[in-house]
């Protein structure tokens, strides 16, 4: 049986020093941008058309989704950030594009394939239950000039920055070439990579630093269940994948890393009230990258992205994480340490 380790503290002192560093830090997010849409309102009859409910629409919003949520989530940890990523010549796409200036982000590396919608995915909302959502994409491979272009735009990102992000939704931004392309440049620059997968090219992400499926994808790629009290499957999972650390983000339950030397740590969920679950995967990766290229230890970085998306599941909608709020959590859970110790209870 593998044996579990338990990660070892981290001071309020070595976060506040991180956290000094990350304007510093330069960020290539590269992978399939979307926007997240929001028609928020009140249901309270049936339709006499069908069986479903009306929804009187009050309100809309929109959001960063995909590679621009994690881009915003850099932006709001204070580094600087490129975002590369393709959207169509839509009305979605100018929204985006208004979103990343309000987020503090560029779109000078957001390529425009005429004719390909811009994904989006637009939720209706009553009394706080999402009542249906609505895709709109084309998920086909960026072929011919256009991923030339994007080849291009990504791999010049990747030389000027100090970790790469790979958000992958399997909607054509990443092919098996261009992926094998952007991790062969950050690992010749001695750069982090952080994989964000999806099904599609699972196993294509060799020499990764980190890979960062949830527990549904890894299982779902890997044909076997995560089991919480036996680790065994996953040293050889990370051997399967050939990356050097295998991060498994598992819900309430926290996260497990795997380390290269097939050491499993894990970290446990912060029990906070949970809102929404959107994103929290998208702020993980943020938080881990920035905080990697920061200087933080693998472990370290892990122990912010758990507390940055315990933050982030107790706010409404796709959301950032800030720096004080990730702060405010460490000391928080340092004071209910504390009270427990003192109450004998650990």
């Amino acid at each position: 049986m593998t044996p579990t380790k338990t990660p070892q503290p981290i001071s309020r002192e070595r976060i506040l020093g991180l956290f000094a560093k990350f304007p510093a830090v330069r960020v290539a997010v590269i992978g399939d941008v979307m926007l997240d849409r929001y028609l928020i309102g009140d249901a309270e009859r049936l339709s006499p058309e069908a069986p479903v409910p009306v929804v009187t629409v009050r309100e809309h919003r929109a959001a960063l989704g995909g590679a621009g949520n994690v881009a915003a989530n850099v932006a709001a940890m204070g580094a600087a950030c490129h975002l590369v990523g393709v959207v169509g010549d839509d009305g979605h796409a100018r929204t985006i594009r208004t979103e990343l200036l309000a987020a503090g982000l560029g779109d000078e590396h957001l390529l425009t394939i005429p004719g390909r919608p811009t994904t989006s995915k637009s939720r209706l909302v009553a009394r706080g239950q999402q009542v249906v959502r609505i895709d709109e994409e084309v998920d086909t491979p960026i072929e011919g000039a256009d991923r030339t272009r994007l080849r291009e735009v990504a791999l010049a990102r990747v030389e000027e920055a100090d970790v790469l992000l790979l958000q992958d939704y399997n909607k054509g931004v990443l092919c098996r070439e261009l992926i094998a392309e952007l991790i062969a440049a950050a690992r010749k620059r001695a750069v982090p990579i952080i994989v964000d997968p999806k099904y599609r090219h699972f196993f294509d992400f060799a020499g990764a630093t980190v890979f960062k499926p949830n527990r549904r994808e890894l299982e779902t790629a890997l044909g076997a269940a995560v089991d919480l009290a036996h680790w065994d499957s996953l040293p050889a999972a990370l051997q399967r994948l050939q990356v050097d650390n295998l991060l498994v983000t598992l819900g309430a339950d926290g996260m497990a890393l795997v380390a290269t030397d097939g050491s499993v740590t894990h970290f446990a969920g912060v029990t906070r009230p949970v809102y929404d679950v959107s994103g929290a995967g998208d702020t993980v990766t943020a938080w881990l990258g920035t905080a990697l290229a920061a200087g933080a230890t693998l472990q370290e970085a892990a122990i912010l992205g758990n507390y940055a998306a315990a933050i982030e599941v107790g706010k409404p909608l796709v959301a950032t994480v800030t720096p004080g709020e990730v702060l405010q959590l460490h000391e928080e859970q340092h004071d209910q340490i504390g009270r427990l110790r003192r109450g004998g209870v650990i």
